[in-house]
Protein backbone atom coordinates (compact mmCIF):
# COMPACT_ATOMS: atom_id res chain seq x y z
CA UNK A 1 0.00 0.00 0.00
CA UNK A 2 0.59 3.69 -0.74
CA UNK A 3 2.89 5.12 1.98
CA UNK A 4 1.04 8.43 1.32
CA UNK A 5 -2.16 6.96 2.13
CA UNK A 6 -1.28 4.74 5.09
CA UNK A 7 0.10 6.96 7.18
CA UNK A 8 -3.64 8.35 6.99
CA UNK A 9 -5.53 5.73 7.15
CA UNK A 10 -4.99 4.30 10.78
CA UNK A 11 -5.27 7.85 12.12
CA UNK A 12 -9.03 8.04 10.74
CA UNK A 13 -9.45 4.41 11.40
CA UNK A 14 -8.84 5.87 15.22
CA UNK A 15 -11.13 8.65 14.85
CA UNK A 16 -14.01 6.38 13.86
CA UNK A 17 -13.39 3.71 16.73
CA UNK A 18 -12.79 6.24 19.47
CA UNK A 19 -14.44 9.26 18.66
CA UNK A 20 -17.57 8.10 16.16
CA UNK A 21 -17.70 4.97 18.05
CA UNK A 22 -18.27 2.44 15.07
CA UNK A 23 -18.31 -1.06 15.29
CA UNK A 24 -15.69 -3.08 14.70
CA UNK A 25 -17.32 -4.70 11.58
CA UNK A 26 -18.30 -1.03 9.96
CA UNK A 27 -14.25 0.47 10.76
CA UNK A 28 -12.98 -3.18 8.97
CA UNK A 29 -15.49 -2.26 5.83
CA UNK A 30 -13.70 1.51 6.02
CA UNK A 31 -10.09 -0.28 5.77
CA UNK A 32 -11.16 -3.12 3.02
CA UNK A 33 -12.10 -0.17 1.17
CA UNK A 34 -9.34 2.34 1.67
CA UNK A 35 -6.91 -0.10 0.92
CA UNK A 36 -8.25 -1.37 -1.97
CA UNK A 37 -8.12 2.43 -3.52
CA UNK A 38 -4.99 2.94 -2.38
CA UNK A 39 -3.35 -0.04 -3.79
CA UNK A 40 -5.37 1.20 -7.32
CA UNK A 41 -3.79 4.58 -7.30
CA UNK A 42 -0.24 2.75 -6.50
CA UNK A 43 -0.94 0.30 -9.23
CA UNK A 44 -1.95 3.08 -11.47
CA UNK A 45 -0.20 6.00 -10.69
CA UNK A 46 2.73 5.35 -8.61
CA UNK A 47 3.18 7.08 -4.76
CA UNK A 48 0.97 9.74 -5.99
CA UNK A 49 0.94 12.42 -3.06
CA UNK A 50 -2.43 12.08 -1.63
CA UNK A 51 -3.40 15.74 -2.23
CA UNK A 52 -2.64 14.64 -6.20
CA UNK A 53 -5.87 12.44 -5.63
CA UNK A 54 -8.77 13.80 -8.04
CA UNK A 55 -11.92 13.16 -9.15
CA UNK A 56 -11.29 11.77 -12.31
CA UNK A 57 -8.66 9.16 -10.71
CA UNK A 58 -11.76 8.12 -8.11
CA UNK A 59 -14.11 7.81 -11.12
CA UNK A 60 -11.63 5.50 -13.05
CA UNK A 61 -11.87 3.49 -10.24
CA UNK A 62 -15.53 3.44 -9.49
CA UNK A 63 -15.46 2.41 -13.67
CA UNK A 64 -12.96 -0.27 -12.45
CA UNK A 65 -15.40 -1.30 -10.09
CA UNK A 66 -18.27 -1.29 -12.27
CA UNK A 67 -16.84 -3.31 -15.00
CA UNK A 68 -16.10 -6.11 -12.23
CA UNK A 69 -19.90 -6.78 -12.20
CA UNK A 70 -19.88 -5.31 -8.44
CA UNK A 71 -23.51 -4.14 -7.29
CA UNK A 72 -24.19 -0.67 -7.09
CA UNK A 73 -25.04 -0.48 -3.36
CA UNK A 74 -21.44 -2.48 -2.80
CA UNK A 75 -19.85 0.61 -5.04
CA UNK A 76 -22.03 3.27 -3.13
CA UNK A 77 -20.72 1.71 0.05
CA UNK A 78 -17.21 2.51 -1.27
CA UNK A 79 -18.45 5.81 -2.08
CA UNK A 80 -19.40 6.57 1.42
CA UNK A 81 -15.70 5.39 2.56
CA UNK A 82 -13.64 7.43 0.71
CA UNK A 83 -16.00 10.49 1.31
CA UNK A 84 -15.84 10.07 4.68
CA UNK A 85 -11.88 9.83 4.59
CA UNK A 86 -11.81 12.82 2.37
CA UNK A 87 -13.93 15.06 4.52
CA UNK A 88 -11.38 13.63 7.59
CA UNK A 89 -8.55 14.90 5.99
CA UNK A 90 -10.05 17.93 4.99
CA UNK A 91 -10.92 18.92 8.54
CA UNK A 92 -7.01 17.89 9.37
CA UNK A 93 -5.77 20.87 6.96
CA UNK A 94 -4.32 17.42 5.17
CA UNK A 95 -6.14 18.47 1.95
CA UNK A 96 -7.34 21.53 0.26
CA UNK A 97 -10.51 19.98 -1.33
CA UNK A 98 -12.26 16.53 -1.37
CA UNK A 99 -12.30 14.71 -4.94
CA UNK A 100 -15.41 13.36 -3.93
CA UNK A 101 -17.40 16.77 -3.67
CA UNK A 102 -18.41 16.04 -7.52
CA UNK A 103 -18.96 12.32 -7.00
CA UNK A 104 -22.55 10.62 -7.03
CA UNK A 105 -23.74 7.72 -5.76
CA UNK A 106 -25.27 5.05 -8.22
CA UNK A 107 -28.90 4.81 -8.15
CA UNK A 108 -30.09 1.45 -6.46
CA UNK A 109 -33.37 -0.39 -7.05
CA UNK A 110 -35.33 -0.16 -4.34
CA UNK A 111 -36.35 -3.38 -3.32
CA UNK A 112 -38.92 -4.81 -0.56
CA UNK A 113 -37.32 -6.00 2.16
CA UNK A 114 -37.59 -9.53 2.52
CA UNK A 115 -39.04 -11.27 5.73
CA UNK A 116 -40.54 -14.52 6.92
CA UNK A 117 -44.45 -15.36 6.59
CA UNK A 118 -45.49 -15.70 10.84
CA UNK A 119 -47.00 -19.12 10.17
CA UNK A 120 -43.15 -20.36 8.52
CA UNK A 121 -41.78 -18.82 12.23
CA UNK A 122 -44.09 -20.78 14.01
CA UNK A 123 -43.16 -23.90 12.63
CA UNK A 124 -39.47 -23.33 13.20
CA UNK A 125 -40.23 -23.21 17.33
CA UNK A 126 -42.73 -25.33 17.47
CA UNK A 127 -41.43 -28.17 14.89
CA UNK A 128 -38.20 -28.01 13.90
CA UNK A 129 -36.16 -30.15 16.19
CA UNK A 130 -32.46 -28.29 17.51
CA UNK A 131 -29.88 -30.76 18.48
CA UNK A 132 -30.40 -32.14 22.22
CA UNK A 133 -26.91 -30.32 23.17
CA UNK A 134 -25.12 -27.35 24.06
CA UNK A 135 -25.01 -26.41 20.51
CA UNK A 136 -28.21 -26.75 19.99
CA UNK A 137 -29.68 -25.16 22.98
CA UNK A 138 -27.35 -21.95 22.28
CA UNK A 139 -28.60 -22.07 18.71
CA UNK A 140 -32.44 -21.56 19.05
CA UNK A 141 -31.73 -18.88 21.58
CA UNK A 142 -29.91 -17.27 18.54
CA UNK A 143 -33.13 -17.43 16.65
CA UNK A 144 -35.35 -16.88 19.40
CA UNK A 145 -33.16 -13.27 20.18
CA UNK A 146 -33.31 -12.31 16.55
CA UNK A 147 -36.77 -12.57 16.09
CA UNK A 148 -37.93 -11.55 19.20
CA UNK A 149 -35.47 -8.55 19.14
CA UNK A 150 -34.85 -7.36 16.39
CA UNK A 151 -31.01 -6.78 16.87
CA UNK A 152 -28.36 -6.81 14.47
CA UNK A 153 -25.80 -9.66 14.27
CA UNK A 154 -22.75 -7.60 16.01
CA UNK A 155 -25.23 -6.51 19.18
CA UNK A 156 -26.00 -10.95 19.28
CA UNK A 157 -22.42 -12.11 19.35
CA UNK A 158 -21.42 -9.30 21.92
CA UNK A 159 -24.53 -9.62 24.43
CA UNK A 160 -23.37 -9.67 28.01
CA UNK A 161 -25.39 -11.39 31.04
CA UNK A 162 -25.24 -7.73 32.58
CA UNK A 163 -27.48 -6.79 29.71
CA UNK A 164 -30.23 -8.81 30.75
CA UNK A 165 -32.67 -6.68 33.02
CA UNK A 166 -34.71 -9.43 34.70
CA UNK A 167 -36.76 -7.24 36.51
CA UNK A 168 -37.88 -5.12 33.78
CA UNK A 169 -37.93 -8.29 31.76
CA UNK A 170 -35.95 -7.03 29.25
CA UNK A 171 -32.22 -6.46 27.38
CA UNK A 172 -30.16 -3.60 27.03
CA UNK A 173 -28.36 -3.35 23.33
CA UNK A 174 -25.60 -1.88 22.88
CA UNK A 175 -25.92 -0.46 19.27
CA UNK A 176 -24.70 1.85 16.55
CA UNK A 177 -22.89 4.67 18.10
CA UNK A 178 -23.01 2.65 21.32
CA UNK A 179 -25.73 3.71 22.13
CA UNK A 180 -28.00 1.52 24.62
CA UNK A 181 -31.66 1.24 23.63
CA UNK A 182 -33.77 -0.99 25.91
CA UNK A 183 -35.80 -3.93 24.29
CA UNK A 184 -38.97 -6.06 26.33
CA UNK A 185 -38.96 -9.74 26.20
CA UNK A 186 -41.34 -11.97 26.87
CA UNK A 187 -41.67 -13.91 30.01
CA UNK A 188 -40.86 -17.27 27.71
CA UNK A 189 -37.52 -16.33 25.99
CA UNK A 190 -36.20 -14.58 29.53
CA UNK A 191 -37.32 -18.33 31.40
CA UNK A 192 -34.64 -19.60 28.35
CA UNK A 193 -32.19 -17.31 29.18
CA UNK A 194 -31.77 -17.54 32.79
CA UNK A 195 -32.02 -21.43 32.18
CA UNK A 196 -29.46 -20.71 29.66
CA UNK A 197 -27.28 -18.88 32.27
CA UNK A 198 -27.63 -21.49 34.76
CA UNK A 199 -26.95 -24.48 32.79
CA UNK A 200 -23.67 -22.82 31.31
CA UNK A 201 -22.72 -22.20 35.20
CA UNK A 202 -22.97 -26.05 35.58
CA UNK A 203 -22.27 -27.58 32.61
CA UNK A 204 -18.97 -25.22 31.28
CA UNK A 205 -17.35 -23.94 34.38
CA UNK A 206 -14.74 -22.27 32.13
CA UNK A 207 -16.75 -20.31 29.96
CA UNK A 208 -16.87 -16.94 29.34
CA UNK A 209 -18.56 -15.49 32.23
CA UNK A 210 -18.71 -11.99 30.92
CA UNK A 211 -20.79 -13.11 27.38
CA UNK A 212 -24.63 -14.37 27.45
CA UNK A 213 -24.32 -16.62 24.49
CA UNK A 214 -21.19 -19.02 24.23
CA UNK A 215 -19.21 -21.72 22.41
CA UNK A 216 -19.71 -25.39 23.33
CA UNK A 217 -16.27 -24.57 24.46
CA UNK A 218 -16.96 -21.90 26.33
CA UNK A 219 -15.79 -18.98 23.96
CA UNK A 220 -17.56 -15.91 22.53
CA UNK A 221 -19.63 -16.71 19.18
CA UNK A 222 -17.80 -15.79 16.09
CA UNK A 223 -20.05 -14.06 13.90
CA UNK A 224 -20.00 -16.45 11.13
CA UNK A 225 -21.30 -19.17 13.53
CA UNK A 226 -24.08 -16.85 13.66
CA UNK A 227 -24.77 -16.23 10.48
CA UNK A 228 -24.81 -20.01 9.41
CA UNK A 229 -27.09 -21.26 12.44
CA UNK A 230 -29.94 -18.31 11.02
CA UNK A 231 -28.96 -19.76 7.67
CA UNK A 232 -29.65 -23.16 8.43
CA UNK A 233 -32.48 -23.35 10.36
CA UNK A 234 -34.20 -20.53 7.56
CA UNK A 235 -33.32 -22.98 4.61
CA UNK A 236 -35.64 -25.44 6.59
CA UNK A 237 -38.65 -23.32 6.80
CA UNK A 238 -38.64 -20.87 3.92
CA UNK A 239 -37.90 -20.32 0.45
CA UNK A 240 -37.05 -16.87 0.48
CA UNK A 241 -33.27 -15.98 -1.64
CA UNK A 242 -31.73 -14.15 1.38
CA UNK A 243 -31.55 -16.58 4.83
CA UNK A 244 -29.49 -13.92 7.39
CA UNK A 245 -29.75 -12.30 10.54
CA UNK A 246 -30.72 -9.41 9.48
CA UNK A 247 -33.84 -11.05 7.33
CA UNK A 248 -34.68 -11.86 11.33
CA UNK A 249 -34.73 -8.34 11.59
CA UNK A 250 -36.70 -7.51 8.62
CA UNK A 251 -38.93 -10.06 9.87
CA UNK A 252 -39.10 -8.85 13.48
CA UNK A 253 -39.92 -5.24 12.48
CA UNK A 254 -42.58 -5.91 9.52
CA UNK A 255 -44.69 -8.70 12.03
CA UNK A 256 -44.41 -5.80 14.55
CA UNK A 257 -46.14 -3.65 11.78
CA UNK A 258 -48.72 -5.88 10.55
CA UNK A 259 -49.95 -6.44 13.58
CA UNK A 260 -50.94 -2.78 14.60
CA UNK A 261 -47.52 -1.39 16.22
CA UNK A 262 -46.53 2.27 16.14
CA UNK A 263 -44.11 2.99 13.56
CA UNK A 264 -41.96 5.74 16.06
CA UNK A 265 -42.09 2.65 18.27
CA UNK A 266 -40.20 0.05 15.94
CA UNK A 267 -37.95 2.88 15.15
CA UNK A 268 -37.30 2.59 19.19
CA UNK A 269 -37.20 -1.02 19.19
CA UNK A 270 -34.43 -1.59 15.87
CA UNK A 271 -32.16 1.44 16.93
CA UNK A 272 -33.02 3.25 13.83
CA UNK A 273 -31.51 6.91 14.10
CA UNK A 274 -33.99 8.55 11.50
CA UNK A 275 -37.67 7.11 10.57
CA UNK A 276 -37.04 7.12 7.14
CA UNK A 277 -34.94 4.01 7.64
CA UNK A 278 -37.86 2.31 9.65
CA UNK A 279 -40.33 3.86 6.92
CA UNK A 280 -39.43 1.09 4.28
CA UNK A 281 -41.29 -2.04 6.62
CA UNK A 282 -44.41 -0.07 5.95
CA UNK A 283 -44.51 -1.14 2.56
CA UNK A 284 -44.53 -4.93 3.31
CA UNK A 285 -47.82 -3.78 5.60
CA UNK A 286 -49.45 -1.81 2.97
CA UNK A 287 -48.76 -4.93 0.38
CA UNK A 288 -50.17 -7.35 2.87
CA UNK A 289 -53.01 -4.50 3.20
CA UNK A 290 -53.84 -4.97 -0.34
CA UNK A 291 -53.68 -8.74 -0.42
CA UNK A 292 -56.40 -8.65 2.19
CA UNK A 293 -58.58 -6.76 0.24
CA UNK A 294 -58.30 -8.54 -2.58
CA UNK A 295 -59.50 -11.84 -0.97
CA UNK A 296 -61.83 -10.36 1.19
CA UNK A 297 -63.58 -7.65 -0.91
CA UNK A 298 -66.30 -8.24 -3.30
CA UNK A 299 -65.33 -5.44 -5.58
CA UNK A 300 -61.77 -6.25 -5.42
Amino acid sequence: MSQHFNIHIQPFLDFLKFQKRYSRYTIDAYQADLADFAVFVQASFGELPIKAVTAVIVRSWLAGLKEQGLAAKSINRKISSLRSFFKYLLRQGVVNASPLSTIVSLKTSKRLPQFVDDRDMETLFSQVEFPDNWDGQTQRLIMELFYNTGMRRAELVNLKESQLDVANRAIKVLGKGNKERVIPISSQLLSSLQQYIKAKSIQLQAANRQQLLVSSKGKMLYPEYVYHTVKRYLSQITTIDKKSPHILRHTFATHLLNNGAELNAVKELLGHSSLAATQVYTHNTIEKLKEVYKKAHPKA
